[in-house]
């Protein structure tokens, strides 16, 4: 597979590798000062959490998109995906969103036509230590939750059965998901407010010694389920619905204090985080007006 990897972030950067040492023709696309960050490595470095172990795997990486992919993931922060749709509007190839987006298909296939569109999340986790990816072992938790990937429309297709092989062949534990509109707004109904209040809080640690803004935090979230369009997907976030509220702040705050809360996003205080997660509340906010 010839695979254009668009953003070279935590998750990019970990997905290029994987696919890269299955055997696929990649290129990893980053822009600035990650691009030079790339460039005087010779590829990307990775560590397993704390692991003062960095391996460097020699990924191709690029500054601008070539043409003719076999499949293009754009794995980018939410607020970037306008300029990533324009970059993309004469490369031929099909594109997988493996992204946080709870808008739906609609806006995606208006510019880059309806057929090239896929839908996908990464499952994956990790933080940026200096030029350095540290990404999380994997754990009972992130073994039982698969990176989902679906055609918009939810019918199983040639490609979409191609692709998810192909990210079981490297070693990437993928399925697919015929509800992927409905996923990505359940998860973004989730993770809007439990990102912002680590936010506010300053970490995920700082978080979980603040039961009364883990408490709020709760509320927002079974708001934002509630004012849904259909039923939670994964259905197995109604939990979160239905447990007694004392009971889910506990889980909350043994999560918080985990290693795979810790080597996640949730540690993440840049600007970009904060932008991201304004859009995603915008496109909440649309959806549920809507």
């Amino acid at each position: 597979m010839k695979l254009l990897v668009y953003g070279a972030g935590v998750l990019g950067s970990q997905f290029a590798v994987r696919m890269h040492e299955a055997g696929h023709e990649v290129a990893l696309l980053a822009r600035g000062e990650r691009l030079a960050v790339l460039r005087r490595h010779g590829g990307v470095l990775l560590a397993e959490g704390d692991s003062p172990e960095v391996r460097q795997v020699p990924v191709p990486v690029v500054e601008h998109p070539d043409d003719g992919y076999d499949l293009i993931a754009v794995m980018v922060r939410t607020h970037q995906v306008d300029a990533v749709l324009e970059a993309l509007t004469g490369v031929r190839g099909d594109v997988l969103f493996l992204l946080n987006w709870a808008a739906g298909a609609e806006p995606l296939g208006a510019v880059l036509g309806p057929e090239r569109v896929l839908l996908g999340a990464p499952t994956a986790g990790g933080t940026m230590d200096g030029d350095v990816v540290r990404y999380r072992a994997p754990n009972l938790l992130t073994r039982n939750f698969p990176m989902p990937v679906g055609e918009p429309g939810g019918h199983t297709t040639p490609r979409l059965d191609r692709i998810v092989r192909a990210l079981r062949a490297a070693g990437i534990n993928a399925k697919a998901e015929p509800r992927m509109e409905a996923w990505h707004k359940t998860h973004a109904a989730f993770s809007v407010p439990l990102e912002q209040a680590a936010q506010t809080a300053g970490g995920p640690l700082a978080l979980a010694a603040d039961p009364a803004a883990i408490r709020g935090m709760i509320r927002r979230v079974r708001r934002h389920l509630a004012a849904l369009p259909g039923p939670p997907v994964p259905r197995g976030f109604v939990v979160l619905q239905v447990l007694p509220e004392p009971l889910l702040v506990a889980v909350v705050r043994r999560f918080l204090k985990s290693p795979t809360a810790v080597h996640s996003g949730l540690s993440n205080a840049s600007p970009a985080v904060g932008a991201e997660l304004a859009r995603l509340a915008e496109q909440l906010k649309a959806g549920a007006n809507g």
